[in-house]
This record gives structure tokens, sequence and C-alpha cells, in this order.
């Protein structure tokens, strides 16, 4: 996994631009300072990248402070739940492979503004979008076809998520490439796998959605009114969580076997997500 411990924000005229380092702050902010005045450079010289040339997830390791750790007997990391730049909780594991794969929005039918602005509670989580029946198949075909394979399988606010459960992975092995190939995983979420080296998934809903507002800023804190204002905003957040759940079990494909080190894993991410609470999903 690649979380950086020391980032540093450089500045040179109007420009700015963060780096990293994982041996010092010191590093940090001299390849920040250097990395600003390169960005200033390259403007003056009309050689920036086209406007979207980094939509998405970044090609540099993620600014997210590390919360807890996991490691194995002999001492190595094995998963991480780091915050992100909404202030959602997120896991990162090593070999625990998750499958993130975006499906087509479905129609909305009721809800929305009204709903909202007289109080209606949450409404269970829906039937499914018709779109997951494919990748449901794909998981299928994949165990037959593999024997020994075991997926849980998740939905999402935005499409569906599988584990699986039955051995470990190398987040860049051709054999993890032909698994996201088979279940049309998002691109976007394997370029990430790929520069951070795991896997991810999202534990609590992202903010928005819960009727709650964006962080008022992003770690590092610039200073201490910083830090007590997102631990403030932090509260409230996770107070309007309670209502939702960030994803729901549907299915469990193959021969239900549980590795010992994703077991560790499962059961943080189902307690966490609220997997099989019923609640809305956010």
């Amino acid at each position: 996994m690649n979380f950086p411990k020391f980032w540093a924000q450089g500045t040179y005229k109007n420009f700015f631009a963060w780096r990293w380092s994982d041996s010092s702050q010191a590093e940090a902010e001299a390849l920040a300072a250097a990395a600003a005045r390169q960005l200033a450079e390259q403007f003056a010289a009309d050689k920036l990248p086209p406007p979207g040339a980094h939509y998405g997830y970044p090609d540099r390791p993620m600014r997210e402070p590390v919360l807890r750790e996991f490691r194995d007997l002999s001492g190595g990391l094995t998963a991480a739940v780091t915050r992100n730049a909404y202030g959602c909780l997120v896991l990162n594991t090593a070999r625990a492979m998750f499958v993130d794969v975006d499906l087509p929005e479905p129609k909305r039918v009721g809800g929305g503004f009204f709903s909202r602005l007289f109080g209606k509670k949450p409404e269970p989580a829906p039937a499914g979008n018709p779109a997951e029946a494919p990748v449901l198949a794909q998981a299928e075909v994949w165990s037959r076809q593999n024997p020994g394979w075991s997926w849980r399988v998740y939905r999402t606010k935005a499409g569906l998520r599988l584990l699986a459960t039955h051995d470990l992975f190398d987040p860049a092995s051709a054999e993890t490439q032909a698994v996201f190939d088979a279940l049309g995983a998002d691109p976007l979420y394997r370029r990430l796998c790929q520069v951070q080296n795991c896997f991810r998934a999202r534990l609590t809903p992202k903010p928005w959605r819960c009727g709650h507002n964006n962080p008022p800023s992003r770690w590092p804190w610039p200073d201490a009114k910083a830090e007590k204002r997102f631990n403030a905003w932090e509260a409230g957040y996770r107070e309007v969580c309670e209502g939702y759940a960030t994803c729901s079990l549907v299915a469990v494909i193959g021969n239900g076997l549980v590795h010992p080190e994703v077991r560790a894993v499962l059961d943080l991410h189902d307690t966490t997500t609220l997997a099989e609470s019923k609640l809305k999903l956010a």
C-alpha cells in the first residue's frame, strides 16, 4: 500500500503543488516547492497538460491519513482504514480483492428534494438495478470456470462491489487484471489499485447523499483551527450516516469459503458499511 507519511504544499507565485515523502517533512516540503516552481515554468512555456488530463483518480499516492492498520503475524501490513477527501472512511487491502463495477443509474421514482424538505425518513435499500444481472451472471460463470472461487456481491449506490473471499491476490498481477476484465471493473478503480498497490472499498456514505455538506478542509490540516472545524463537521457527518448503509449484500456465489486473512476484512467491511441492515444506500 502506498500512503506516504509526510505531505507538504509548495507555492510559487500563483501556483501551488502537493508532494510527499516517507522519509521526512523537510523532504516533502522541498519536493513541493520544486513542483510548484516547475508548474509555473510550464505555464509560462505553455506546456501544461490539457484540462481533464488528470480527471478521476490521480496518478500519484492518495493524500489520506491512515487511521487504523491491520498486520499479519509477521508484521506485514494487510489492511488500513484511511479517510478520503470527502471525509469518508475507506478500507484498503493488500491482498483481499475488491472489484468495483459501476452501472447505469436506474430511473428514480419519488423521493428527492421534497422528501428531504418535509423530513421523510430514509427508505429501505432499492430492489436493484436491472444492469446488475449480467455482472452476477459473469461472476457465476467465472466461479464455474475456476473451481474453488467464492464471491460476496454487494449493491452500492452506483453499482456493484464484489469481494473474493477464498484466497489472496496481488493487485498488479495478471490474474487480478483478468478478473477485472471479466467482471467489467471500473477503469478508474483499476487505475487506482495499480497506483496505490492495494484494493479499496468505501466504508461510510458520501456526505452529500446523506444531506450533509462536504468537509471544510482536508488533511493535513493547515492549523489547529482547521482541524477543530473538521472535527465539528465529522461529528455531524457521523450522526447523519446512522440512517444509511454504504452497501447491501445481495449474493454469495461459489463455494462460500473465506480465507483467514479475508475474514478480518470481511467482518470489518460488513459491520461498518451496515451491509445487512436494509437501510437506504448512500
